[in-house]
């Protein structure tokens, strides 16, 4: 990993100034308003719950929330210190399942567990064998203990955060307190997603597994990680060994929303291969895909920086200081450009071993094809003609995506794009992410896509979450609120049939960081939003109710407190 930037939140003083009203807030009225409400909290579960069980019962009332909760508050069953967790040990996936439960219940509560032999008495128990999809599970707290049943080890991993979850958070000598009850689990959506944008603001290893940590906390399984932009490029390619160090590296950044003030300091950094190789095993030992995404034709300036060839006008292109959308995108006309993509997309296929690759194809600007004589020329060689439908600017793109998606399945890999990739026609194994509302996602569904929901209205939490942005960090604008993201529902069912549908895989919110320079930031823009999507994603409608889940949040916010995570105390 190189970095040029490290301290990503020192980029100006005007961003600084901005993050610090709502990180720091006011330190003195703070410490006031945490002090009464820790009173208020004290008074009010001493009232409710009966002596000596108020801080160690468990609550199996998580987020998401299971879909099937049963419990008998009148016997509980105490896990203490020293007690066991038995798994098969020829299972290796079960082993570190078990591993990971040791290490957070210890965290959380201060209670040691040990593993044990399957054959020895045990506390809790690890089995595989249920018969359900693979990431559904049964947890049944008894007199015996906890025994956790799933058909393979992922649904065990989900279990075993359900369980997390639902204990307090706090140092408890004498155990805790674990009603009887039996859970059943499954997951509404097979894909459950959150994406990061590290192109225009560079986080180092360390902070995107904290990131991935918070979604395995969730349930989500897919990390989509916009890794290449016109603001910088940060994945290296061996065969291209200038590309990442030269393309990486902007020589300033504009301060706030394109102001036209630059704050004159070299920003930079990329990932080296062995760098997003431990990121996809971390994830992978979480149950987590990592999706990369290098997007084509457009936001590629940062590449046309270290190979100005590849454009249609030669440039010179410096890596974008500005946000936004260059007009100067790869060349369609270029055969050069294919053999570029080609390389590039052969080494993210030999690095991340998912089978969907995305090759965005959003927002690329067709002025200068219209004018390039490369282009012009492709699209007559290729008999190209404005359709009325499909312009031949447009199908010269899909010309480009279709050359791609014969390349990656040649490596069993399949394309998912923004939903522009649809204005050319698209062939019927592409996945299509819904982008710019709903509608791109419902006419791929009938066109029989495989779709994924990210709307705007409701996904796209890099805007604000507060009405009162004055005491917000900045953000690029709109309104998402936590209420807005827990209301959307994919599968909208009032414009697409039960069949149509099944191609909807699931849903994503999408973090893009153009005004997120620090950590902080960066997990405030995420939390609580993240658990809202999550019961989006894993809860079946009738099951959600906004202020059921509020009230379920306040065990969570001590979660990230014990994680050390920045989150928006504000929900609204």
């Amino acid at each position: 990993m190189t970095i040029i930037a490290e301290k990503q939140c020192s980029r100006s003083d005007f961003l600084m100034w901005t993050q610090k009203r709502i990180m720091t807030m006011d330190k003195l009225n703070m410490t006031s308003l945490q002090n009464a409400l820790k009173a208020l909290v004290l008074l009010t579960v001493l009232s409710i719950c009966p002596q000596g069980m108020a801080r160690n019962l468990v609550d199996y009332r998580v987020v998401p929330l299971p879909m099937s909760i049963q419990t008998d508050t009148t016997k509980t069953f105490t896990l203490q210190s020293s007690m066991g967790i038995a798994f098969d040990d020829n299972q290796p996936e079960l082993r570190r399942n078990a591993e990971f439960l040791c290490q957070w219940v210890e965290q959380q509560t201060g209670v040691r567990l040990q593993l044990t032999p399957a054959d020895k008495k045990a506390a809790i128990r690890l089995t595989l064998g249920l018969s359900a999809e693979k990431e559904a599970y049964a947890i049944i707290i008894n007199k015996k203990g906890v025994t956790i049943q799933a058909p393979e080890a992922v649904g065990i991993f989900r279990a075993i955060q359900t369980l997390r979850k639902s204990l307090p958070v706090g140092q408890y000598a004498d155990g805790i307190q674990l009603p009887f009850a039996t859970i059943n689990d499954a997951p509404r959506f097979s894909y459950r997603g959150v994406h990061l944008d590290c192109a225009r603001h560079f986080f180092g290893v360390d902070v995107i597994k904290r990131y991935l940590d918070l979604l395995a906390l969730h349930g989500c399984n897919q990390l989509h990680w916009h890794i290449t932009d016109d603001q910088g490029w940060r994945f290296e390619v061996k065969a291209l060994p200038d590309l990442a160090p030269k393309g990486s590296v902007r020589e300033q950044t504009v301060i706030g929303r394109n102001s036209g003030v630059f704050d004159g300091q070299p920003y930079g950094g990329y990932y080296t291969q062995d760098d997003c190789r431990e990121i996809v095993r971390y994830a992978a030992e979480r149950y987590i895909n990592v999706i990369p995404e290098i997007d084509l034709p457009g936001h590629m300036q940062a590449a046309l920086h270290v190979y100005p060839n590849l454009g249609c006008t030669g440039g010179p292109y410096p890596v974008w200081q500005i946000w936004g959308v260059s007009d100067d995108v790869l060349c369609a006309g270029n055969p050069d450009v294919l053999k570029f993509l080609k390389t590039v997309y052969g080494e993210l296929c030999d690095v991340f071993p998912s089978k969907l690759i995305h090759i965005g194809g959003d927002e690329c600007p067709k002025q200068r094809w219209k004018q390039c004589p490369k282009c012009q020329a492709k699209a007559r060689e290729l008999g190209l003609k404005d359709d009325g439908k499909h312009s031949i600017e447009n199908q010269l793109q899909t010309y480009i995506n279709r050359e791609m998606e014969r390349f990656m399945s040649e490596r069993g890999r399949s394309l998912i794009g923004w939903d522009e990739t649809l204005e050319g026609g698209l062939t019927e194994e592409a996945t299509v992410m819904s982008w710019r509302g709903i509608d791109g996602g419902i006419e791929a569904a009938r066109q029989h896509h495989h779709v994924i929901m990210t709307p705007t209205d409701y996904c796209y939490i890099d805007y604000y979450q507060q009405k009162n942005t004055w005491n917000a960090p900045l953000a690029i604008g709109g309104y998402v609120p936590v209420s807005k993201v827990y209301s959307f529902e994919p599968l909208v069912p009032e414009k697409l049939t039960a069949e149509q549908q099944q191609y909807i895989l699931g849903a994503q919110v999408n973090l893009w960081t153009e005004y997120i320079a620090s950590p902080d930031h960066l997990f405030y823009m995420l939390l609580p939003r993240l658990d809202a999507i999550s019961e989006v994603q894993w809860c079946r409608p009738e099951q959600k109710d906004f202020e059921n889940f509020k009230s379920r949040l306040p065990r969570m916010k001590q979660l990230y407190d014990l994680m050390g995570v920045t989150y928006c105390r504000d929900v609204e």
